[in-house]
């Protein structure tokens, strides 16, 4: 009898991530996830080789595109497989793989087309800055495009196989987030919110976005809402 997890193919976009990478795509495959692909978006590190060596698919960006171009790229090739969900996994050790079952068992027990992991719904423990940049994002992804969601900026999703063959992902960078929820409500996918835990550490709180790059982001959302 197939597992839940033999049903679960597990994205992972990466950016010189190859100091932690091999840790998180080994908690991973002892957690009994096999069907893994790693888009290595352009590492100027040993991201490749360090995901290489743990086993899995890795798919690699010639150039560095950023965060949508990587998302874009893995859900894409992971709709190829025989997967009835994809859950999108960051490669920095924020997350903790026990979630993966709360954001997949919905969708599996045709209950919703798209799960989010919020980090919102529990944010103890999490920095007050984040907290408030997340809920900015929050605000400014619900005043373009007309659909709430309590952390737009997670990187732990699901998606039903059909949705991820619906989702389309037109930009490249950190602003695909916000594109994502988007196309929820474009596409009319019934979505959920879970509550999930985020693993703080120096390192990946020195992986989220800036100031600056908030105020990046936030002007191309406007670009491509007015776009589109």
């Amino acid at each position: 009898m197939a597992t839940y997890q033999s049903k679960i193919c597990v994205v992972v976009p990466a950016f010189n991530e190859g100091s932690v990478i091999k840790g998180v795509l080994t908690s991973l495959k002892d957690a009994h996830y096999s069907n893994i692909i790693v888009v290595d978006d352009g590492s100027e590190d040993e991201t490749f080789k360090a995901a290489s060596s743990a086993g899995v698919r890795v798919m690699r960006h010639s150039i560095n595109r950023g965060l949508g171009g990587a998302l874009g790229t893995g859900l894409k090739a992971a709709t190829y497989t025989d997967c009835e969900v994809v859950v999108t996994f960051d490669a920095d050790g924020q997350h903790a793989v026990d979630d993966i079952e709360r954001v997949a068992l919905p969708i599996l027990n045709g209950k919703a087309d798209v799960v989010i992991g919020s980090r919102l719904k529990n944010h103890k423990g999490m920095p007050w800055y984040r907290v408030m940049m997340n809920m900015t994002g929050n605000f400014v992804t619900y005043l373009l495009f007309g659909v709430w969601c309590s952390d737009t900026q997670s990187g732990l999703r699901a998606f039903s196989h059909d949705a991820a063959t619906k989702i389309r992902i037109h930009t490249n960078r950190m602003e695909v987030s916000s594109e994502i929820i988007r196309e929820i409500g474009r596409r009319e996918l019934k979505m959920q919110e879970v509550p999930i835990k985020a693993i703080y550490t120096d390192y990946s709180l020195s992986k989220g976005q800036s100031l600056f790059t908030g105020i990046k982001t936030f002007f191309k959302l406007i670009l491509h809402r007015l776009m589109h």
